[in-house]
This record gives C-alpha cells, structure tokens and sequence, in this order.
C-alpha cells in the first residue's frame, strides 16, 4: 500500500488518540505506550503484517504479540481501525469495564484479533518464540505453500528486564527462527521512573550476543521503521528492532516522563495534545480518510487468504485436521490396548514409565503433538522411539530440547497451543514447575490444551531431598481455575489421564508422576474411570466402615491398609482420586455415593491442605505437615508416618469416635 508521510502521521494519530480517549473516559489505563508505538504498529500494519480482518483466525496469517500488554488500548484500537468485525466503536468507549471485550490487557478468546492474553511482562515475547517455532515446524511437515508467516512482537523495557526474557532469546537464536521480530519500545521509562535508574543492560548488544539480529531506529520516522521491517523480514536470524520513541508521543507536558506510563492524561493535557497533533475531531472521531486508509490495510491480504484457502483444501484431511486441532480417528486405539494389556499382565511400573509407554502408542498417532522436557528427558521419560529433535536445521520434528529452561518451556508451548496445529506436552521435576507457573496460570486463564508431564512427584524422590520434594505443590494447582491435576496410581490411570487430557481442549492439563514403581490396581480398563475423577477402586462398597481416599502411590498404600483392616474384620471402601477438579464437577448424589456415609480418612504424600472438605469434620488427613528430607523413600514414608499402620491406626481412631 502507497502512503505518504502525512497520511500515515493520520494514522498513526487515529491510534493515538482512540488511546487516549478510551483511557481518559475509563479514567484508567496507560496511554504512554499506545502513544509512543502508533508509528511503528501504523506501518507494520499498513504496509507488511498478512492479515484479513473479515477471516481473523486465518491459519496463515502473520501473528501479533503485544507482550507490553498495559498498553492494550494499541491493540483495540487497531483491531476497530482495520475493521475486526467483533469490535465497535462502544467497546473503545467501555475500555476496562465490566463484561468488556477491551479489558484492562488483551485477553484471549474475547476479541478474534487477540493473539493470547498478555500482561504478565515477558510472558508474550516467551510465548511468541513458541508460535514462531510452530510455524517453522508446521511448514517443514505440510510445505511453505500453506504455512509462511512471520510473527510479530512489541515488547517494552519492562519485557526484556524480565529474567524469562533471557530464556526466550537465546531457545529463538538457538532454534534459528528468523520469521519472530521483535519491536522494542526503548522509550527508558518505567513506571518508577527512568529505566537507568534500576537498568544498565546494554540490550543491543545482549540480543547481539545470543545470536539475533539488531538494528536501530527512531521509531517517529516512518522512512525508517518500513527499512527496518523490510530488513527484518530477510533476516537470517531472530531481528531485534530497537525502537528510540518517547513515552507518550504529543502530549505537550507529560511525554518523556512516567506520569503518562499507568495514567490517563487528564482533559487538559488531552485537549492540549489535540492542539499539538493538529487532531480537530471530537472524542472517539475518526475522519471518513483516515479510517477508509485503515480499513484498507485491514483487507489488503483478502486474495491472498483466498488463495491459501484453495491450496489448504488441496492438502487433504490431515492439514485440516490438524491446523482445526482435531485429533485423528482411532488415536488411542493402541492406548487402549495398552490398559486391557496391563490389568492382564498387572503391570508394575513407576507411573513416570507408564506415560511413556503411553507415550510410545500415542505419539506415532497424532502428528500435531510435540513434546519436549528441560534438560531431563531421561527422567521425565518424554522421549519416544517416534521422537525426532526439531533443529534450526530440520524443523521437520516432534521433540524440542528446551535446556534448563523451565519457565521459557511453558510459556513457549502455550505460544505453539495458541499458534494452533501444535498440540504440546513438557516434562520437568514437579518441584521445578514452580517456575512454570506463571505460564501455567495463563494457560489455565487462557483455556488452551497444553500438557505437563511432572515427574518425581513426592517424597519418594527420596535422597534428593526436600528441594526436589513436592510438598505444597499438588493443593496449589488444585486451587488454581481451569487446569486439571491428575495424580494417578497404576498404568490404566495414567492411560485415562493421557486420553482426558488430550481430548481436553478447553484448559491445560498437569500429570504429577511417580519416580518409584507401583503396582497395577485396576482390574478392568473398559470405562476410564478417571473421567469423573475419583471411584471406589477396591474394598466393600455398600457395607464399608469407613472410606480411605488417596491419589497416586498412596493408593497402593490405602488398599493394603484396607486389607489389614479386613483381617481385623474391619470394611473399608479405597477411593482413588485421580483428579479432585473432575471429581467436584461431578453431580452431588455421585459425589456422596463415592465417598459413603462412613467415616473417611484421606492419605496423600504432599500437604494435607484441601482434604478437609473431603474428610469433613469427623474424619483424618495422613500427609505432610512441613518439608521433606533427604534418604531412602521406604524410610521416609515411615520417618513422616505416611504407612499401611498409620492409616489402619486412623480409622480406627475415627470408628471410636
């Protein structure tokens, strides 16, 4: 598209100041960002971005991360300005309130032109990394014909302080994805004040140092910004594009400084900007041109989505499948084999060995998954005979190596979940998934399918010691919204759980697994029972005394507790509870027919906290009360009274009660 330099100032000046009316109406926001960066999102969105507002979730469009999130009103206003069908001039005008589309930052699945949720600083330009990554893979397995597009970032100071930040740049020059560019807003300002006050990175020469490309611009100047686009584009690495802007771009006495980063500007440093920007319209106004000019960059790319549309369609069933995220017919059709050959063979595994034998039967079946582990493939067992490494030199792979990474590991798959036609999975220790979790939150939050395979789950990872022991970690994300915890004891609940969570489309799913072997429980695999989340696993159903419920190796512990109780004469019912989230979704007379009316007793090898609402007030917790310590496993278990006799001895007491 031909535009001149007046036309975009124009254009750019429609972003601003949609901006900073929103914000100023909902007396709440940041309008510093939004001001600084229109000139560089007006060029890249006029004259390069592949994108058609009338089919926004076009498989091959080129991707927008606004990892500098707070600046969200930059995004609105650009989804209404290049005609977003789902967006309208009162949802400016309702910026962060109640129900709105345009919350406070960009949330996933409310607008279609939202990439993913942003906010949390580093979180995008991390997750980015990994849409970039599943281009590349996607178009190495299915051709360039149907999958080439880059992926675009604005990251601010704030972004790259981050420590996830260092993460994501070195996995992207590492993979060599030079299809990711990333705009940096180097305005030097924070909301404390100026950057150099708690920085002195030089961030050109970091990126440098990693591998990328670098170049830098005044991010005013038009002529610039679309030479150093058109750069990025042909870049043989990752491109940084260093953006000198002032924070708050027009407003007369605020810009430059902090007190336009996290407020509005106020109606009279507003008025005075319209003055100062030549901008005669009325709040919200947009003259008939220069949205004409917007509304024609929204739909430049419609004859080329047309003709990818055609070319997709001549790919077959499978690229559709799989860029729609369907899973292929008869996926699980060797899984389920798997479980009839267990309960016949009554297989004893540690359920770490069981998912990969899960593993092994479901990988060759579904080509959009993709796994992965930080440094411990060997421990997590997430490496298959059908794995292959994805390279810089041959994305055409199943398996990426994320190195000791862990927080860049979950941020990247959410990036690959939400870029679509990927389905990921990661492994790493369970204790370590406290530095996933901010990523792991967003998934939830942003209700993606993403999967982690958390092995070591338990004091029984023995003589490491209570810093690889996960104590707090499984009643922490049983409180978190929107993400399943399973837990499971045996092969068959590790099957079940494989199968719930790769069906689950609508939230991301946690295997917490066993470093030491178990024994099969389950006698018959027909109906997965981890569906609803806990069942009478063994013992008297109807006529029991009490009821013990337990996730996970302790269930083997509750049922040989239960068979001492039996030569006492004592009827006990075991409940295995794979996943309380599934088991509370479950109907109230389902609930209570699982649980009885008898005194019940929970046993679980991690913090009590959580079972009381199981337990009630007549009932007892066997778990953990503080951190574990290092020696064998057997005796921990013994040293912190999480035996058969501890659990015997507390249904007794509470029959006495």
């Amino acid at each position: 598209m031909s535009l001149c330099k007046s036309q975009l100032q124009s254009m750019a000046n429609a972003i601003r100041f949609l901006s900073a009316d929103a914000i100023e109406k909902s007396k709440s926001g940041h309008p510093g960002m939004p001001l600084g960066m229109a000139d560089v999102a007006t060029v890249l969105f006029s004259k390069f971005i592949k994108l058609d507002a009338a089919n926004p979730r076009w498989f091959d469009r080129d991707r927008f991360v606004l990892s500098a999130g707070h600046g969200s009103m930059l995004l609105y206003s650009l989804l209404y300005l290049t005609g977003y069908e789902d967006i309208c001039l009162d949802d400016l005008k309702n910026f962060r309130q109640l129900g709105a589309k345009t919350a406070g930052h960009p949330e996933y699945g409310h607008l279609a032109g939202i990439d993913m949720t942003t906010g949390p600083l580093g979180q995008g330009i991390t997750s980015a990394v990994g849409m970039a990554l599943a281009e590349r893979i996607i178009a190495a397995k299915y051709g360039e014909d149907v999958c080439s597009h880059y992926t675009y970032v604005i990251a601010g100071d704030g972004c790259l302080m981050e420590g996830i930040s260092e993460e994501a740049i070195s996995t992207a020059a590492h993979l060599g994805l030079n299809k990711l560019i990333v705009f940096w807003d180097n305005n030097n300002i924070t909301i404390d004040g100026s950057v150099s006050a708690a920085n002195s990175t030089d961030q050109i020469k970091r990126f440098q140092a990693v591998g990328w490309n670098t170049i830098e611009i005044d991010g005013h100047n038009y002529d610039q910004i679309e030479q150093a686009v058109a750069a990025a584009q042909k870049s043989d690495k990752p491109m940084l594009v260093a953006c000198k802007t002032q924070i708050g771009y027009g407003a007369p006495t605020k810009c430059g400084t902090s007190k336009c980063h996290g407020s509005p500007l106020g109606e009279e440093e507003l008025a005075a900007m319209r003055q100062n920007l030549n901008w005669n319209y009325e709040p919200f106004e947009v003259p008939a041109d220069v949205l004409e000019a917007w509304r024609a960059a929204g739909s430049r790319s419609h004859d080329a989505f047309l003709a990818w549309e055609k070319r997709a369609r001549a790919k077959g069933r499978e690229f559709l499948d799989v860029i729609a995220d369907k899973l292929p017919a008869g996926w699980d059709k060797e899984l389920n084999e798997l479980k009839r050959q267990a309960v016949k063979e009554k297989t004893k595994v540690a359920t770490r060995k069981a998912s990969q034998m899960c593993l092994e039967t479901i990988v060759p079946h579904i080509p959009e998954i993709v796994g992965g582990s930080a440094d411990l493939a060997a421990s997590n067992l997430t490496f298959t005979s059908a794995s292959k490494t994805v390279t810089k030199d041959d994305y055409n792979g199943n398996n990426v190596m994320y190195g000791i990474r862990e927080h860049a590991m979950a941020a990247i798959m959410n990036g690959m979940a939400l870029h679509g036609g990927i389905i990921p999975f990661g492994g790493t220790f369970f204790v370590f998934s406290d530095y996933m979790r901010p990523a792991m939150r967003l998934a939830a939050l942003m209700g993606i399918r993403v999967i982690y395979v958390l092995t070591h789950d338990s004091i029984g990872v023995g003589e490491d010691g209570p810093t690889h022991q996960p104590i707090e970690h499984l009643a922490s994300y049983r409180c978190m919204p929107n993400i399943l915890t399973f837990r499971p004891c045996d092969v068959v609940e590790t099957a079940e759980a494989w199968q719930i969570a790769l069906e689950t489309e609508d939230k991301p799913s946690l295997l917490a697994l066993t470093r030491q072997g178990l024994p099969l429980l389950r006698t018959t695999a027909e109906v997965n029972l981890s569906a609803k989340g806990g069942y009478v696993i063994a013992g008297e159903d109807k006529k029991r005394q009490a009821t013990i419920i337990a996730t996970g190796s302790e269930v083997t512990l509750a049922v040989e507790a239960m068979n001492k109780l039996a030569e006492e004469g004592i009827k006990v019912a075991v409940v295995s509870m794979p996943c309380t989230e599934l088991f509370d979704a479950q109907p109230i007379d389902y609930q209570e027919q699982v649980l009885g009316k008898a005194p019940r007793i929970a046993v679980e090898a991690a913090s009590k906290f959580g079972w009381e609402k199981y337990v009630g007030l007549e009932g007892d917790i066997i778990g953990m009360d503080g951190f574990g310590a290092s020696g064998p496993a057997e005796e921990l278990y013994k040293y912190f009274g999480i035996t058969v006799e501890e659990v015997a001895d507390a249904v007794k007491n509470c029959l006495k009660k």
